[in-house]
């Protein structure tokens, strides 16, 4: 059997504070003295929220805490196989590090400096969130565009997905798309196969973050299909967060059977357990997808990433070479 941790593969769907390992909340909760809720034990979405927190609280406690974060969720790509990470994130809310520019800078260089170390490409998802006001969003794609080149690769739309229809950021991301950004915001999780359409038409995503739902009607699948518009899967954040009712009914052979492009993500790691690795395994084992099958969630990931043209050939030309050797 192929070595799945063998098989290059992009990380598109992370989320930086729900990407803390388990152990570092721990310690540093107890260094810091915060009281934080067990994250492999929550409750809904608000219990899910109150992790965000905790991690939240602890990353802002000092600048080495935050710095910790970064080198180890680029640590853990590579130990899963990523040559390529691409967390979401926003320096907006971390005030009490600094300016929005002084944390944008601790995270890229942070960032960048554990990439060298264990071989891994390291980018950034700007986050805007669903909750706020539209203008907040449009001023962080502002903002985003300002990196373009420098670490910034995409503009996201995080949170829950009924809470604001997509058109409302559509100034939003028609800037993100005339700075030369990536569209990739979050649909298709909590509302259904409508807003996995809307993400695309309103406002111009090539890419969406998680999309499940759009297996619910044919037109939405063949509406992406004909655009080529990718889906960054996460099995075990649908599952546990009650997107689907078991892993055995996840759609994703059903999108990947109808021509949609998609690869795999682990969300948050920090509540769902799960890295990288663990999607891939999940796949394999529990919905039967083919190495051929991984092979070509791989690719996507790569081909459809932010990554710089050489580490996405040199990507490609790893998977070609996984594929090949015999299982």
């Amino acid at each position: 059997m192929r070595d799945l941790r063998a098989l290059p593969k992009a990380e598109l769907h992370t989320h930086l504070l729900g990407a803390m390992r388990q152990t570092t909340l721990a310690e540093l909760s107890a260094q810091e003295g915060i009281s934080v809720p067990d994250p492999r034990v929550f409750t809904g979405f608000d219990g899910f929220q109150k992790c965000f927190l905790a991690s939240f609280q602890l990353c802002t406690a000092r600048p080495e805490n935050m710095r910790r974060l970064v080198r180890e969720v680029v640590a853990d790509a590579a130990a899963d196989g990523v040559v390529w990470v691409q967390p979401h994130f926003d320096p907006h809310v971390f005030t009490p590090l600094g300016t929005p520019d002084e944390v944008m800078e601790l995270v890229l260089d942070e960032g960048f400096a554990a990439g060298l170390e264990y071989g891994v490409g390291f980018g950034l998802t700007m986050g805007a969130q669903r909750h706020t006001d539209a203008e907040v969003a449009e001023d962080l794609a502002r903002y985003a565009a300002r990196y373009v080149g420098r670490g910034v690769h995409a503009l996201g739309l995080t949170g829950n997905d009924t809470v604001a229809p997509a058109e409302l950021f559509s100034k939003a991301f028609a800037i993100a798309r005339d700075a030369g950004l990536t569209c990739a915001p979050h649909a298709g999780e909590l509302a259904g196969p409508e807003s996995v359409r809307a993400a695309v038409e309103e406002l111009g995503a090539t890419r969406v973050a998680h999309g499940v739902r759009a297996a619910e009607d044919p037109l939405v699948l063949e509406f992406l299909a004909s655009r080529g518009v990718s889906l960054d899967v996460c099995l075990t954040s649908n599952l546990l967060l009650g997107v689907v009712p078991s892993i055995a009914e996840h759609p994703l052979p059903r999108l990947l059977a109808a021509g949609v492009r998609c690869s795999l993500g682990a969300d948050d790691p920090l509540m769902f357990s799960v890295g990288l690795f663990d999607e891939y395994e999940l796949a394999r084992s529990a919905l039967g997808l083919s190495d051929e099958q991984l092979a070509e969630i791989a690719r996507t990931s790569l081909a459809t990433s932010d990554a710089p043209a050489s580490l996405i050939e040199t990507g490609l030309a790893g998977v070609d070479e996984w594929i090949q050797r015999r299982g």
